[in-house]
């Protein structure tokens, strides 16, 4: 009995630590100090209404916007509840088969040229909501002439829109797929 009683009080000490006062903190820290980003980077039309996150990437098929990364959850639409990689190696022949015809699809939506990896290929997650500049430039072409602009105003939108390497030195330039689309939206 003398072994079983600090052994309870620590785990009801640990667990009311743990599970209790450690996560209210860190939420309250994250809502002080990010409160955007902690409330999941939500943006919303001019409605009011929440029309998606840029932290997670949602699909687009209408010709007028650009096309983001795809999902190997696709049965489940950019769903972050079934999120993650197909785990199919690059000779697995239904990745083979998928890959080609992302690539087909592409050729026949008019994208010419080598078609970049993250155009056909999902990411880990399958929720990444950006694609590289040279992916959205790409698109340029298709884009404008669905909505009936200039490529060179589209260009320029891509170029507004794209982030740079974090801190200066992390990762690569990206474009923001669900921001990028909303700043076309609101352009006349």
């Amino acid at each position: 009995m003398k072994d079983i009683k600090p052994a309870i009080i620590l785990f009801i000490l640990f667990t009311v630590i743990c599970g209790g006062i450690y996560p209210a903190v860190v939420t309250g820290l994250a809502s002080a100090l990010f409160p955007r980003q902690a409330k999941g980077s939500f943006i919303t039309d001019k409605s009011g209404k929440e029309i998606g996150s840029t932290l997670v990437g949602q699909p687009f098929a209408d010709p007028k916007y650009f096309w983001p990364r795809p999902s190997a959850s696709t049965d489940f639409g950019y769903n972050a509840m079934a999120s993650g990689g197909s785990n199919s190696g690059p000779t697995n022949p239904d990745y083979l088969k998928t890959v080609g015809d992302r690539v087909k699809a592409l050729r026949d939506a008019g994208v010419t040229g080598l078609v970049p990896a993250d155009l056909v290929q999902a990411s880990a997650s399958s929720l990444d909501p950006h694609i590289t500049p040279e992916s959205a430039l790409l698109q340029v072409a298709r884009v404008a002439k669905a909505r009936g602009v200039s490529e060179d105003m589209v260009a320029k939108a891509v170029s507004q829109a794209t982030e740079g390497r974090q801190f200066g030195f992390l990762g690569e330039p990206r474009v923001n797929v669900l921001l990028l689309n909303v700043a076309l939206d609101g352009v006349k």
